[in-house]
């Protein structure tokens, strides 16, 4: 029992310097990681080693963390999720006194600060549990030479045929069914009927009827239904459309001008969501410290910005330096146009010349809505995205599966046979 005991605590000395965290894929300049291990050192004295560990969907991640069975001590899921984690009390508070450490937390922008407002969570306020990453847009990624900006100017351009085995969209139910929500209210919104901010809530088997209806008029263009592959697919012309996030856009933007393939980026007329991922730290979390000075290192304008050019999402940080460095790059790039950007870095930025894909005017994000959680209605909107993908199916993809279930098939029967044989022979020895 004492050597039991006396284990359990190196054990749990160990632990306390090690930080493991839960990121997306591609959503961090690398060299970073070790940086912050070397200046937590500086900072607090303390060793700390980084377990680094990847995700791909947000509802995989849930899983592991609801299960208890994960001491993650920092993850970075999209809002909708942070909004579920708090209902579900699935989240620590993050504690922000630094002591000496300079709080970095202040350079986020006061318009993300807006949006985090809006995060329902049962009266919690969601600034003590949630620190935003990155943010940004569900659109149109499209190529310039076979596609005009009118032609993407609504969200009717999916089922256009001209786009027939041409488009991609992105393989998450909740970045398809809200724009097309906002589609199909578009009207009542003009009028003043629907606030866009309420239809975010809206779940009904009504609306999701409607979605799906006109998601089914779409299925003759879907090229493929992605997770990450459909920005590259774009940059070699295999499709002319991808509904896909701005961030996306932006990376497959730079790499599709390297082999002289034009694409541009767009928000559909009748509007959008602004979505955004945030740093939270876990139920189960044996590090909370490291974790909380984890997210204020990655709050510093520097690394947002090395960040940025690393991966092409927009970092939440509205400071001064990163305003500058992001116009320079835009004219840099040959960018003119100037945009009102009041909304994220203040009044003085109500014309600044910069990458309008990264940072979009204040008309498009006025008519963008942040996504919500739809707790019980969860599984009607699955099942939703699981029958308009199902009638996708096409005759040869039939055909492929028929064929690779026949394999299965006879690998198995062949494999019982040889087992059977075996069994025989050993009885006859």
């Amino acid at each position: 029992m004492v050597l039991s005991f006396a284990t359990g605590c190196n054990r749990d000395d160990a632990r306390k310097s090690i930080l493991k965290v839960y990121n997306w894929a591609d959503y961090i300049d690398e060299e970073l990681i070790g940086e912050f291990e070397e200046w937590y050192k500086q900072e607090t004295g303390e060793d700390v080693t980084v377990v680094y560990q990847l995700f791909d969907i947000n509802e995989i991640m849930l899983a592991k963390i609801e299960r208890g069975k994960e001491d993650f001590d920092l993850a970075c899921p999209s809002e909708y999720i942070i909004e579920r984690m708090m209902r579900n009390d699935l989240l620590l508070p993050i504690n922000k006194d630094f002591g000496s450490t300079p709080n970095y937390l202040d350079n986020i922008s006061p318009y993300i600060k807006q949006v985090f407002d809006k995060i329902d969570c049962n009266g919690k306020n969601p600034h003590d549990y949630a620190v935003g990453y990155m943010w940004g847009t569900t659109g149109f990624l499209y190529n310039k030479k076979y596609v005009t900006e009118e032609e993407v100017s609504s969200w009717s351009a999916l089922w256009n045929p001209k786009f027939e085995n041409k488009l991609f969209v992105k393989d998450a139910f909740r970045d398809v069914y809200s724009p097309l929500l906002i589609y199909h209210n578009y009207d009542a919104i003009q009028r003043g009927e629907v606030n866009i901010d309420s239809l975010m809530y809206d779940s009904s088997d009504e609306s999701i009827a409607k979605v799906e209806a006109l998601l089914k008029k779409t299925k003759k263009n879907v090229a493929g239904w992605e997770a990450d592959f459909g920005k590259e697919m774009m940059t070699k012309e295999k499709a002319l459309l991808n509904l896909t996030w701005s961030g996306d856009a932006v990376w497959a933007i730079e790499e599709a001008a390297d082999v002289d393939v034009e694409l541009d980026y767009t928000v559909p007329k009748e509007g959008s969501i602004v979505w955004f991922d945030g740093w939270v730290i876990p139920k189960y979390a044996k590090n909370t410290k490291a974790a909380a000075y984890f997210i204020n290192f990655m709050c510093k304008p520097e690394n947002a910005i090395r960040n940025m050019d690393y991966i092409g999402y927009v970092s939440v940080i509205g400071a001064p330096e990163v305003l500058e460095y992001m116009s320079e790059s835009a004219i840099e790039a040959g960018q003119e146009e100037a945009y009102d950007l009041s909304y994220f870095f203040g009044e003085e930025a109500d014309s600044v010349v910069i990458n309008p894909v990264m940072y979009p005017d204040r008309s498009v994000i006025e008519r963008c809505a942040m996504m919500h959680d739809s707790g019980p209605r969860t599984e009607a909107l699955l099942e939703m995205w699981a029958r308009v993908k199902g009638d996708n199916l096409n005759n040869w993809m039939v055909i492929l599966i028929l064929v690779c279930f026949g394999v299965l098939t006879v690998v198995g029967i062949m494999r019982k046979l040889k087992q059977r044989e075996m069994r025989i022979r050993s009885r006859r020895w």
